[in-house]
């Protein structure tokens, strides 16, 4: 006869009573010791426990001892034959071991999919003859994002590069372009010229590597100018670092590479601007005061801002930052992250962060406590940028940004100081987006949940229309 074991059974049934093992063990006239074993599936059930349960818990024996996981586990292998889960898919044995050990585990990501594929067939219902694939297709944007992510959003050769081409020229920070600027004239014969807004046809920079040419757009400051001469030189010499970077990535077509490689050379003319180690000694003394920062080494807000997400050396790590930037319609232009914060990618952030009301109060340091519906706590800054960008259609350039950290390492940051105690912190109710966010009476709610239903009550009227 084939031994019965049922530890997450019981363990859930010892949760569910509110028990510790040793009040169920005296309940069932056995040790803690022997309850510890059965939920370890260390010991197998006899009939006397099995009676036991069965009287003092007022469960069918059967409930107990019948045997779901083959058709859970039929499921399971059914779900992971989905597109959605490439790669290398686990075996059985591991399949056994989840169902075993974390049932209420599997419970849910068997929910959680069927939610996934009940939605997707409602949008598939609802879309054009083009949308199913388009919303299946995962945009660039999302990739790249996720491949930063999956590195923390640190890429230790560019810090390398970076860090032995700064040690190489030993230049002061004001120097920075003009050292730039001569290192493209006499390794390779690159030359630079500032050409009129009008003339540059909606661009900011245009480098022809062919005649060796390098136009930068008068609407760029210096700061901005000197940026974007340390991105080029990232291709010019260091191109085949991003070669082996982008080179074992999924992103499919060779647009997808070329932005991701962008992005990377943005990277490494951070870390050349503001080299790693000088870099986060200015900033772990003087408390991650953006300012400071700033200024310390003559670049801009939103450079800092930027670079203080990439801070995870191994060995030499700062606080761990994610970075959002927004246009006053609240569309996501830029998002890097080396937390466990969920950023949206197509807008419609909450209303009630204070990334939308920094466009308010223009150049000012909105500090927050926040709160996701999953109970994760941050702390979050937030501060409008200005865009290089002049044109008479469109005169407000303000974008708005938002730097925040898990709220444990709220302290270190300069802009605590003088903020309630974590005691006496109050924390804003935040979501990802209206779509996506599970809070019920929000008075800020623009678009009912996808996944659940909100009350409705004709007798009643809620704050919003959506719940009553």
């Amino acid at each position: 006869m084939r031994k019965t074991f049922i530890g997450p059974r019981l363990r859930q049934l010892r949760r569910d009573s509110g028990q510790t093992q040793a009040q169920m063990a005296e309940k069932l006239g056995i040790s803690p010791a022997y309850v510890n074993l059965l939920e370890k599936n260390q010991r197998s059930l006899s009939v006397q426990v099995l009676m036991a349960l069965s009287d003092e818990y007022n469960v069918d024996w059967r409930d107990v001892v019948l045997e779901k996981n083959t058709t859970v586990l039929s499921d399971l292998r059914n779900m992971l034959q989905d597109p959605l889960f490439s790669g290398n898919p686990p075996d059985l044995d591991e399949l056994r071991a989840a169902i075993d050990h974390a049932p209420r585990l599997i419970d849910n990501f068997i929910k959680l999919y069927q939610s996934h594929r009940t939605s997707m067939e409602k949008i598939m219902q609802l879309g054009s003859e083009r949308m199913p694939k388009e919303i299946l297709d995962t945009s660039p944007e999302t990739m790249i994002h996720d491949f930063f992510r999956d590195n923390l959003n640190h890429f230790d050769v560019l810090e390398r590069a970076a860090e032995t081409l700064a040690t190489e020229e030993n230049y002061d920070a004001d120097d920075a372009y003009a050292m730039l600027k001569d290192r493209l004239k006499n390794r390779h014969s690159i030359t630079i010229r500032i050409i009129p807004v009008e003339s540059m046809d909606g661009a900011l920079r245009v480098f022809d590597a062919e005649t060796g040419d390098i136009q930068l757009s008068e609407a760029l400051d210096h700061k901005n100018r000197t940026f974007q001469l340390a991105h080029i030189l990232c291709f010019v010499e260091f191109g085949y670092i991003l070669d082996s970077i982008t080179d074992n990535s999924r992103f499919g077509t060779q647009t997808n590479i070329a932005r991701c490689q962008i992005e990377l050379a943005n990277y490494f003319a951070a870390a050349f601007l503001m080299p790693y180690e000088k870099f986060i000694t200015l900033a772990e003394k003087s408390r991650y005061d953006i300012d400071r920062l700033a200024s310390g080494f003559l670049v801009s807000f939103e450079q800092v801002c930027h670079r203080l997400t990439t801070l995870q050396r191994h060995g030499r790590r700062g606080v761990p930052f994610f970075f959002l930037r927004v246009d006053k319609a609240g569309n996501v232009t830029k998002r890097f992250n080396a937390t466990s914060f969920n950023i949206a990618e197509h807008g419609g952030s909450c209303p009630v962060w204070n990334i939308h009301t920094a466009f308010r109060m223009p150049g000012v340091i909105l500090p927050q406590f926040v709160e996701l519906p999953d109970g994760e706590q941050f702390f979050t800054l937030s501060c409008t940028t200005e865009r290089p960008v002049y044109s008479h259609d469109t005169q407000d350039r303000r974008l708005s940004i938002s730097l925040g950290c898990e709220i444990k390492h709220a302290d270190k940051l300069i802009y605590t100081s003088g903020l309630a105690n974590s005691a006496e912190r109050s924390f804003s109710q935040i979501g990802i987006n209206c779509h996506l966010c599970l809070r019920k009476a929000c008075s800020q709610r623009a678009h009912a949940p996808l996944f659940t239903e909100l009350t409705t009550d004709t007798s009643r009227r809620g704050e919003t229309r959506y719940e009553s």
